[in-house]
């Protein structure tokens, strides 16, 4: 029998004008792949998607090094930011959504230079990121008992595989699980936290704002003395958590793979800050006044649940039964962590090969709709967790992973980049974002160019404790550092071997996207019952 949506596609592609490539590369996607995500798919991957280890484990760091002032403040700011980045991407991927996120944006809305070089660089995150999850699962696991690690590298290895390789419905079933089961800690530890601070633990003390006042809301760090060194510990926060919010923005990395995605993308873009509040800024204060920042155990990195701050704050109020809950929910996020990264590397490598920038074999897919090809280059390269397990090879593992890490603020920046020419392509095509668009984002450009500013400086002075006297770490100096030449070179590289040109905001591809839109509309929303109206998470 025929499709009536394939036949409804088609008549749309033969509609389009015939030198738009990119709104028939959109339709002949939406045949490819298969639409498994829900809106309660996404809207709980962009809800808990990014609670794990920066919030449960890294939150102490960042107390210990600013004080809690300090770490509320640079948390606070990230978190401004950070959700800009998710308002820029939902408003694009509302109306382009196609597998690939930004990566994609980039080539239609600003060079096909830009699109390739982050691309790249993500694919390139993606996998040394997947194998360290791998390894951190090992360790969590060692929390409870002591094997050897190899094993629980190869059963969390197989166990993201095989969930990459099916319905990409089992990835959001999964997801939407383990956001759960995040959300329920989250909520159990601001309660256990408040609970302490009013004198309610097993010891009877009542902290409320003592460790505020002693050692103070700030921290002197690198022994810097007076404000100045305050100002370091806060600026170095803003680093910490600037990676514990990293992959907030994936919630249109797989936007043709999701369900009605011009109303899902956008309503998880919208309350987006309502979340950042709620799950990182509230977490932060209350474990800010539950243990002090000059407890030694938070500079202790063993990996697992005996670092965390709340942790901490349990034990030093009698209360015994918290690590092991801790830990298993860490657990948890380390394997949420690395499907999540498997979802992502395999569809921006998808998104990559669709544009040419990577061999074609990459947009194969299996039954499932699933890129096949693409999983399989990333499960390659999960044997690199091995190398946590020889000292020698352990040390190299570590300094990929830093290395990495700041690609996280590139990935920012490009996308902070690409929705400004977005936004002046439809000024200059005179087109009305909130009238033509499925979804438009408030306060643009004004919160866009804010994240940027704020985004440049901090990939600048990332290293700066490098420059100071008696602190040169060559590893800290060459992570920092390193991704800029790397980027600069695989943008310029690719334009000089592909003769790129930079879109001229009157040629940018937006208005074929709005007639797509206009004329493949999305089914109305089933109206809420009373109860669904009860729903605040994913409703």
């Amino acid at each position: 029998m025929p499709d009536p949506e394939k036949d409804t596609l088609h008549d749309t592609e033969k509609q389009l004008p015939d030198n738009v490539d990119s709104a028939t590369d959109h339709l002949g996607e939406l045949r490819l792949v298969k639409q498994g995500l829900h809106q309660r798919h996404i809207q709980m991957i962009a809800l808990a998607g990014t609670i794990g280890t920066g919030l449960f484990l890294g939150s102490g760091r960042a107390i210990a090094r600013s004080g809690p002032l300090g770490a509320l403040l640079g948390y606070t700011i990230i978190g401004v930011a950070g959700s800009t980045v998710v308002f820029a991407v939902g408003e694009m991927g509302a109306l382009v959504p196609l597998n690939g996120g930004v990566v994609r944006y980039a080539m239609l809305f600003v060079d096909p230079a830009l699109g390739f070089a982050n691309g790249w660089n993500q694919v390139y995150s993606y996998l040394v990121s997947i194998p360290a999850e791998l390894s951190a699962a090992a360790v969590i696991v060692e929390f409870w008992v002591t094997v050897n690690n190899a094993i629980w590298i190869t059963v969390f290895g197989v166990l993201m595989l095989a969930t990459a390789l099916v319905f990409v419905r089992v990835y959001g079933e999964l997801e939407f699980g383990f956001s759960m089961i995040k959300i329920m800690l989250v909520i159990g530890i601001n309660i256990m936290a408040l609970v302490i601070t009013c004198g309610g633990g097993p010891d009877g003390q009542s902290i409320g704002f003592r460790y505020w006042r002693n050692p103070g809301p700030f921290v002197q760090y690198l022994g810097v003395p007076g404000s100045w060194g305050q100002f370091l510990g806060f600026w170095t926060t803003l680093n910490n958590a600037l990676y514990a919010y990293s992959g907030m923005e994936n919630i249109t990395v797989a936007a043709a793979e999701t369900r009605s995605p011009r109303q899902a993308i956008p309503k998880a873009a919208r309350r987006i800050f309502a979340r950042v509040f709620l799950f990182y800024i509230l977490s932060i204060f209350m474990v800010g006044m539950v243990v002090p920042s000059n407890e030694p155990h938070l500079l202790h990195s063993t990996g697992n649940a005996s670092q965390s701050p709340f942790v901490i704050a349990a034990r030093r109020a009698g209360i015994q039964a918290v690590p092991s809950i801790i830990n298993a929910a860490v657990l948890t996020s380390a394997w949420s962590a690395g499907n999540s990264n498997m979802l992502g590397g395999s569809r921006i490598l998808f998104g990559l090969a669709m544009h040419g920038h990577a061999p074609k074999f990459f947009t194969r897919v299996n039954r499932f709709g699933a890129p096949y090809v693409a999983i399989a280059l990333i499960g390659v390269f999960m044997s690199l967790g091995y190398m946590t397990l020889s000292d020698s090879a352990s040390t190299v593992f570590t300094w990929l992973q830093d290395i990495v890490s700041i690609s996280t603020l590139v990935n920012w920046m490009c996308i902070c980049i690409v929705y400004l020419r977005f936004q002046y392509g439809c000024r200059k095509q005179g087109i009305d974002r909130h009238r033509e668009l499925p979804w438009a984002a408030p306060l643009q450009p004004y919160l866009t160019w804010f994240a940027l500013v704020l985004f440049t400086i901090l990939l600048f002075t990332g290293g700066y404790s490098t420059f100071m006297r008696g602190h040169w770490d060559t590893e800290t100096f060459v992570s920092s550092y390193l991704n800029i030449p790397i980027i600069l070179v695989l943008y310029f590289g690719y334009k000089l071997w592909g003769r790129t040109a930079i879109v001229p905001l009157e040629e940018i591809p937006i208005r074929p996207f709005i007639q797509v839109y206009q004329e493949e509309p999305e089914p109305e929303p089933k109206r809420k019952t009373w109860w669904r109206r009860l729903n605040i998470l994913w409703s």
